[in-house]
């Protein structure tokens, strides 16, 4: 047995068995979780809006997961990528490009700019579908929803395989500040934040965030001696909330992120052995420019309450933009030895926008029926150029290839849900969306410069639709006692379909790709037991994608195939724990088993392990033949899970708070092709620990946070770098971040 499966067999066996509690959060409600008590015997309950209701999360039969803003701030979490590993089921995939969300293995490849998402994000329930468009979204988090499974009914928009629900914290009714700094003395570099919030008026309330990074990176270029990627990031959110009587309020946010990543997470590795993670690498700063990530981006949202009577009536607008640019250069060192002054560089400048508006009512809970019913509409408009280049002296081949890629977007859809209370124990619930999407683009290519043989650069292709898609789900739910809760449910989901927007030679004939749509089976269980120092959770379910959308590198021709895959099935059981033994003392498990494959997938790209015969990757028939029906797709492993234990030691009138973390996963294949030897991620373990000395009133504290404390080097993702764009052929592998130790300390009042 793996060192990953012996370390989390106990706590995986014991999430699986039937516990668990929703999350790692301690507490939460709709602005900003209240403080654990101290010392208390109980697991505390945890309030979410996944409904669109505030409601307990033990209520809820939906399988998903909750943490908390303090689980959050606690080890310093920034992007998805920061919590993955408390989710199970949850994965991030690391790229040159987008940094892709899968839950129970769907997801949206990263190649492919114009793709939605599969997994989408809402921020403060604006639709967020594309990752700039929130870049650093846990930033004075009140707590995140993460809800696997089809979505559709009620959030509605590209939720196939799930849903991230992110809600900032709010004004508070008393006035309150507080910084925060840390300093990391692997990665040497500061993080601070602060804050501010408090009544204005007697009816007026404000709350201003603010965070600022100033980083080195974990692995050293060495052709400038420096440490990459260097962040330079900041961010700022103000909020107001205007309540001037009992029948409405207004909550204003605005948020704005300014990010500058300067250098690149990407390192060399061998073709004809397992790679093994480097923290070094050379690279030379390109003709588009410094690499790096650099991004803009904007947030405006207004949700306002009308209280009718016993009905509430919730308006949510939305208006987001980025504008960014993304520059990748290709370590240079050669796996045997030296460097190649070949060189691989490309670039995607976008800019996007979105407007959004969503209007829903609201029944009063605890009648016969129960209900919820909406309207939403959005528009867009997105570009995209990309800039490819080469440069190998030794080959004298050279040149600069750019695409250009517009569209404008926009979906209307209505939605409802009822709630059918058959008997105070009994519930049956349905809900239904209805959504027309539009979209036209065009995309065109051009040769910028050189004797540039190896792609077609007569790319033209415009291209318009309008699709409807229907979302219907069903649940039944049963309080077995007042403390254990069952749930069986059905629903469907929908990815619109698109347009190609990465493939040099697209015509009017291949730049479409259709939607994708899913169907979910799930059977749930949730508890609480001991006087609730015991929660927890367990799902099992069968989820299928048809028309899967997908978009893999061909190495061999340097080129992108898009489209649709005919089917996948995702089935597995996912579950999570928390136990509260002795006062001071939490420990939860999470852990989750997938078994996935594809259906049917024909016309795929050859995979590595195949042989000429099985697929030759430099023939069109060979390929429009391959049908990788019965294989596991890439970036999804067997087994993920995690173990926390919290303990809290009292001293007099201060504490110590200790949290330590050991989470993991199981191996797999993180290359597109599969390959047996450069493209497989062993199963691995990581360890976290913070612990804090703070006074027990939370006036201030100190603490050491540490990640990754065994410094085990993982990658995100990998691809085959060939000939003859490059005279040395080699493995270019994304290098998740090392060992982190810092101090933290901070304030509040």
């Amino acid at each position: 047995m793996s060192v990953f499966r012996r370390y989390l067999f106990a706590g995986t066996a014991l999430a699986l068995a039937g516990v668990a509690a929703p999350g790692w959060a301690q507490t939460a409600d709709t602005a900003a979780p209240a403080a654990p008590a101290v010392n208390d015997d109980q697991v505390a309950e945890i309030v979410v809006t996944a409904t669109k209701r505030a409601e307990s999360a033990q209520k809820v039969p939906i399988s998903m997961s909750v943490v908390s803003g303090e689980q959050l701030e606690a080890f310093r979490a920034t992007d998805v990528r920061s919590v993955m590993n408390a989710v199970p089921n949850l994965f991030v995939q690391q790229t040159a490009g987008n940094d892709v969300i899968y839950i129970r293995g769907f997801g949206s490849p990263p190649s492919n700019f114009s793709f939605d998402s599969a997994v989408s994000l809402y921020m403060d329930g604006v639709y967020a579908g594309r990752v700039r468009q929130a870049p650093m979204p846990f930033f004075d988090v009140g707590r995140v929803e993460v809800l696997r499974g089809p979505q559709g009914a009620l959030f509605g928009k590209n939720t196939a395989a799930g849903a991230i629900s992110i809600v900032s914290a709010g004004p508070t009714d008393s006035f309150q500040a507080g910084a925060t700094a840390l300093y990391d003395f692997k990665i040497e570099g500061y993080d601070a934040n602060a804050y501010i919030s408090g009544p204005i008026t007697e009816n007026l309330g404000f709350r201003v965030a603010g965070r600022i990074q100033n980083q080195d990176g974990y692995i050293r270029n060495e052709f400038n001696g420096k440490k990459e990627p260097e962040n330079k990031n900041w961010m700022v959110r103000t909020t107001l909330k205007w309540e001037p009587s009992e029948k409405f309020d207004s909550t204003l946010k605005f948020e704005y992120v300014r990010m500058n990543r300067t250098g690149g997470q990407n390192v060399s590795g061998p073709l004809t052995t397992r790679p093994k993670a480097d923290l070094t690498r050379y690279s030379v700063d390109s003709p588009l420019g410094r690499e790096g990530y650099r991004n803009r981006s904007w947030i405006l949202s207004n949700t306002a309450n009308f209280y009718l009577g016993d009905y509430t009536l919730t308006s949510v607008t939305g208006y987001s933009r980025y504008k960014g640019t993304v520059i990748n250069d290709f370590d240079q060192a050669v796996p045997t030895g030296g460097v190649t002054a070949n060189s691989v560089y490309n670039s995607y400048p976008e800019d996007f926008d979105q407007f959004s508006q969503e209007i829903r009512l609201l029944s009063p809970t605890g009648r016969t029926i129960d209900f919820i019913v909406g309207a939403y509409y959005d528009d867009s408009t997105y570009h995209l150029d990309q800039f490819g280049g080469f440069n190998i002296a030794s080959l004298n081949y050279f040149g600069l290839l750019n695409t250009f890629f517009d569209q404008e977007a926009n979906s209307k859809s209505v939605f409802g849900q009822a709630t059918w209370n058959v008997s105070p124990r009994l519930r049956v619930i349905g809900s239904l969306r209805y959504t027309s999407t539009h979209k036209e683009a065009t995309f065109g290519g051009r040769l910028v410069y050189g004797p540039f043989a190896l792609r077609p650069v007569n790319t033209t292709a415009a291209g318009s639709f309008t699709e409807n898609l229907t979302d219907p789900s069903g649940t039944v739910q049963f309080d077995v006692t007042q403390d254990i809760m069952a749930y069986a449910a059905f629903g469907r989901g929908s990815k619109s379909g698109g347009f190609v927007s990465n493939t040099y030679g697209t015509t009017n004939a291949d730049f479409r790709y259709r939607p994708e749509r899913s169907r979910n089976y799930e059977i749930g269980l949730k508890f609480a037991a001991l006087d609730r120092k015991i929660v927890g959770n367990v799902a099992l379910y069968n989820t299928r994608f048809k028309n899967l959308q997908v978009s893999v590198y061909n190495p061999t021709t340097s080129s992108y195939l898009t489209g649709n895959a005919a089917s996948a099935t995702s089935k597995g059981v996912e579950g999570q724990l928390t136990v509260r033994p002795v006062r001071g003392l939490d420990i939860t498990a999470t852990g989750a088993y997938q078994d996935i494959k594809y259906n049917e997938y024909p016309g795929a790209a050859c995979l590595a392990s195949q042989t000429l015969a099985q697929c030759n990757p430099a023939s069109p028939a060979s390929i429009a033949a391959n049908n990788l029906a019965g294989y596991r797709p890439s970036y999804t492993s067997k087994w993920t899970g995690s173990l926390q234990a919290h303990h809290r030691l009292l001293i007099g009138d201060y504490k110590i708070d200790t949290t330590g973390v050991a989470s993991g996963r199981s191996s797999f294949f993180n290359s597109d092709d599969q390959s047996p030897i450069y493209g497989v991620q062993e199963g691995y373990v990581k360890y976290d620990l913070r612990v804090a000395f703070a006074p027990q009133d939370d006036k201030w504290h100190i603490a050491f946070v540490g990640k990754n404390l065994t410094n085990e080097l993982t990658t995100g993702s990998v691809f085959r770098l060939p000939a003859p764009i490059t005279a040395a052929p080699r493995s270019i592998l994304y290098v998740e971040p090392s060992r982190s130790l810092a101090i933290e300390a901070g304030f509040k009042f």
